[in-house]
């Protein structure tokens, strides 16, 4: 069945294709938090989401290009291959970008890198919400133009003085791997920078709404107050 629309009369029906049930359930949270966004089912394999897209109505996928029964960027051909047009955002730890070329032909509108806050994700939902709702002929470029703008991220705001981007994705990608968060004594240790600058760029993650921070009481010889932070899950 080909993923339909009729506007604004009712919301937006979303597929969420994932394979990890912790990160199902929380991407299925995730849309129906965003106003006009609902969640039409939730598939954790190739074969249940081609199932469930034969009887269920879906206009945007979210998919996890790692599945167990072969890679989404299959599923999306196959799914081309019948007629069916529904938009896809890709929701991955995938950062190869010839499959990112690859899915764009396919009809994959957005990507969004793991793990990711609400907030991200919402501002992907809402922009392609934006583009979805253009309709009727545009005027001249400038339209078009605005029309397929709403589909990109906005530019990163510039780092505070001090801060560079190769260290924040450095600190950024040691968090991630961290099950249970880091201190700033661990993560700088682990990346082989100061406790001091190890700390500024975690409360930068924290303002940025990447990272949480939770108090953590010293141990016995060492009773001050620490804190640990770990990727955000909001």
């Amino acid at each position: 069945m080909t993923g339909t629309t009729d506007g604004a009369s009712r919301p937006i029906r979303v597929l969420v294709v994932e394979d990890d049930p912790v990160a199902a359930d929380a991407h299925q949270l995730y849309v129906g938090r965003v106003p006009g966004f609902e969640v039409a089912g939730v598939a954790h394999s190739r074969v249940e989401a081609g199932r469930a897209l034969e009887r269920t109505d879906v206009d945007l996928i979210l998919l996890d290009l790692y599945l167990p029964d072969g890679h989404g960027l299959q599923l999306l051909r196959s799914l081309r291959a019948v007629g069916h047009h529904a938009d896809v955002i890709a929701v991955t730890s995938a950062r190869d970008l010839a499959v990112v070329r690859e899915g764009v032909s396919l009809g994959v509108v957005q990507y969004v890198l793991k793990p990711f806050a609400f907030a991200t994700l919402r501002d992907r939902l809402s922009r392609y919400a934006e583009f979805r709702a253009a309709a009727g002929e545009a005027s001249g470029q400038d339209e078009v133009d605005r029309a397929l703008g709403a589909l990109r991220a906005p530019q990163p705001a510039s780092l505070p003085k001090g801060l560079s981007g190769p260290t924040l994705e450095a600190v950024t990608r040691a968090l991630r791997d961290a099950r249970e968060g880091l201190t700033a004594t661990e993560a700088a240790a682990t990346l082989g920078i100061s406790r001091i600058t190890a700390r500024r760029y975690l409360e930068h993650l924290v303002v940025a709404g990447q990272a949480d921070r939770s108090p953590q009481y010293g141990q016995i010889g060492r009773p001050e107050l620490q804190y640990r932070w770990i990727v955000s899950a909001r």
